[in-house]
C-alpha cells in the first residue's frame, strides 16, 4: 500500500478537510504509485492563510541574520540530503538523476545565499533638504505570501520563492505542483527541522482550480508568486489586481539558441542538444527555436539530427539514459498535437515526432526528441510555447535577420548566441528582446545569485534570483527623524529661504 501524506497547516499535518485525496505516479512507470496526498480545498486554503497570518506576528518579529541562519540550516539539511531527494524528484517527475542533483543545489545555493542576505537587507539614507533633519528608507515584510510552483523544478523554484519570503520576515502558504507533491513535502519538512516557526510555513496540496486560485483570491494573502504558463498567469493577475496584492509572475518562454557561420560548431550542437531536449524540453528555458545562419545550415542540421537520433530514452534512474519522460499523458498528447500543426503548417519533420512505447517505455510517458525544419517565423511551432522536446529549426542570411527572427514571439525569457565575433556578440546583447542572454551558451543555465525573469508575455517585470527577488518580498519604509526642535514645512520652508 502507497504511503499516505498530509498537508502542514496551524502547525500540524493533517488530512483535506474534504477527506479526498489524489496519487502521485511515476511518469516512467506509472505502475508505480509513490504515495497519497490530500486533494484540499477553499476550506484548507482558509485555514492555512489564517495559521501563516498568525505566523507572520512571531517570525516578523526575529531578527533577520537569525532568519538567516535558519536559511543556512536548510541549505545544510539540504547538502546531506541531496541524493535522496534528487533519487525522489526523478522518480516523481521524470527527469533524469544528474538533473534532479542540480535542482537539489540550485535549492542549496539559494538557502546559502538567502543566509548571506539576512545581514544585507540594506535600506538607504539620503540627506534631508531641510537642517536637524535626518532620513532613511528601511524594507519591511509584506505579510502573508502565497507561493505556486510548477512540477519542472520541485525544489529549485520553490527554494526560489519560499527562502526569500521567509529570510525577509514574510510567513508563507505553499502550493507545489500536484503533479510533484512528495519533494514539495520533503522541503517543509526540513524547514521545519532547521527550525521555522510551524505557522510560518504552511503546506497545501492540491490542483490549482481548488487552491491555487482560492488562495489568490484569500484577502489574508499579501503576495503572490507563481511560476507557470501565460494564461494561468494572466488569470491570477487579473483576480490579484482586484485584490490589489503585490504579484510576482514568471511565465513562458519561447527561446532561441544563433547560430553564426563563424561559430565554434561543436560547441553550439553541444549547447543546442542540452538547451532542447534536456529535462525533455520541459524547462520554461528549454532552447525551442535554432536559428541557422546559411553558410553552416546544412551541415549543422546535418549533425545536429544525427546525435539526436543517438540520445537514449528511458528512466531518469538508469545513468545511460538521456532523455526521461514527459510529465504525464495529458502533456504528451499536447507535445504531439503541435507536431501534427507543425506538418499541417509545411514544416519539415527530420527525426522524432512520435511517442516510443517500445519495451519498458511503454510503462511511462516517452515522446522522442523532434527536430522541423523549413520552419518559417510566422508558424505556430515558431511562436507558441510547447514545452516539450521539440525543436524548431529556421534559416537567416545575416545577424539582423537572426535577431529580428528571435525577437518575432510574444515571449522574451532566455536567448542565446554563438559566435567568435565580438562585435555580433555585443549587438545580440543590445537588441535581443529578452530577460536573459548566453554568449556562447546555451539558453538554459541560470545561476542562483543573479536575476532571473523576462519581458512580454514573460512575466510582470519582477526578477527572481539574486538580489532583485528581495524586492518582491519587501515594503519600503522612508522615515523622517526631525531634531531642530521646531515645526519645519518641508518645501514650502526651502522655499522660503531661497526668497
Amino acid at each position: 500500500m502507497a504511503k499516505k501524506f498530509h498537508n502542514f497547516i496551524a502547525g500540524k499535518w493533517c488530512e483535506a478537510q474534504s477527506g479526498q485525496t489524489f496519487e502521485n505516479r511515476n511518469p516512467a512507470n506509472w505502475d508505480e504509485v509513490l504515495g497519497v496526498f490530500p486533494k484540499s480545498g477553499k476550506e484548507d486554503v482558509d485555514k492555512a492563510v489564517r495559521s501563516a497570518q498568525e505566523g507572520f506576528k512571531e517570525w516578523r518579529k526575529v531578527p533577520a541574520p537569525q532568519r538567516g541562519q535558519i536559511m543556512k540550516r536548510v541549505g545544510d539539511l539540504l547538502v546531506k540530503h541531496k541524493e535522496d531527494i534528487a533519487r525522489g524528484m526523478t522518480k516523481e517527475m521524470g527527469k533524469v538523476l544528474m538533473e534532479t542533483r542540480g535542482d537539489v543545489q540550485e535549492g542549496i545555493d539559494t538557502a546559502y545565499y538567502a543566509a548571506g542576505e539576512g545581514r544585507r537587507l540594506f535600506g538607504q539614507t539620503a540627506p534631508s533638504e531641510l537642517p536637524s533633519k535626518f532620513c532613511v528608507s528601511i524594507r519591511q515584510p509584506i505579510g502573508v505570501a502565497g507561493v505556486i510552483t510548477p512540477w519542472n523544478f520541485p525544489m529549485a523554484i520553490p527554494t526560489w520563492k519560499i527562502f526569500p519570503a521567509l529570510l525577509c520576515g514574510n510567513s508563507v502558504v505553499f502550493k507545489p505542483a500536484s503533479d510533484v507533491p512528495l519533494t514539495g513535502t520533503r522541503l517543509v519538512e526540513l524547514l521545519l527541522e532547521a527550525g521555522v516557526p510551524p505557522k510560518a510555513i504552511n503546506l497545501v496540496h492540491g490542483t490549482g482550480s481548488t487552491v491555487g486560485i482560492p488562495l489568490v483570491e484569500h484577502p489574508g494573502v499579501d503576495v503572490i508568486s507563481f511560476t507557470g504558463s501565460s494564461a494561468v498567469g494572466r488569470q491570477i493577475s487579473s483576480i490579484s489586481g482586484q485584490g490589489l496584492k503585490r504579484l510576482s509572475l514568471e511565465l513562458g518562454g519561447k527561446n532561441a539558441q544563433i547560430v553564426m557561420d563563424d561559430a565554434n560548431l561543436d560547441l553550439a550542437l553541444e549547447g543546442v542538444i542540452w538547451g532542447a531536449f534536456g529535462t525533455t524540453g520541459q524547462r520554461c528555458t528549454a532552447t525551442s527555436r535554432l536559428i541557422l545562419q546559411e553558410g553552416i545550415y546544412e551541415e549543422f542540421v546535418e549533425r545536429l539530427v544525427e546525435r539526436t537520433r543517438n540520445l537514449k530514452l528511458g528512466d531518469g534512474l538508469d545513468s545511460s539514459t538521456d532523455v526521461g519522460p514527459v510529465i504525464n499523458e495529458k502533456q504528451r498528447e499536447n507535445i504531439h498535437s503541435y507536431v501534427e500543426v507543425g506538418q499541417r503548417e509545411g514544416a519539415r519533420l527530420l527525426c522524432g515526432g512520435e511517442s516510443a512505447n517500445e519495451g519498458k517505455l511503454s510503462k511511462g510517458f516517452f515522446y522522442r526528441p523532434t527536430i522541423f525544419v523549413d520552419v518559417t517565423p510566422q508558424m505556430r511551432i515558431a511562436k507558441e510555447e510547447i514545452f516539450g522536446p521539440v525543436l524548431a529549426v529556421l534559416k537567416v542570411k545575416t545577424l539582423d535577420e537572426a535577431i529580428e527572427v528571435l525577437n518575432a514571439t510574444p515571449y522574451g525569457l532566455s536567448s542565446s548566441i554563438y559566435t567568435q565575433d565580438v562585435n555580433q556578440a555585443f549587438r545580440a546583447i543590445e537588441d535581443i528582446e529578452a530577460g536573459i542572454t548566453y554568449i556562447n551558451g546555451p539558453t538554459i543555465g541560470a545561476e542562483a545569485h543573479l536575476p532571473f525573469g523576462g519581458v512580454k508575455d514573460t512575466g510582470n517585470g519582477h526578477r527572481e534570483g539574486g538580489w532583485t527577488v528581495y524586492d518582491i518580498f519587501t515594503e519600503w519604509k522612508t522615515i523622517y527623524v526631525d531634531y531642530s526642535g521646531k515645526l519645519q514645512k518641508a518645501q514650502i520652508d526651502t522655499e522660503k529661504e531661497r526668497a
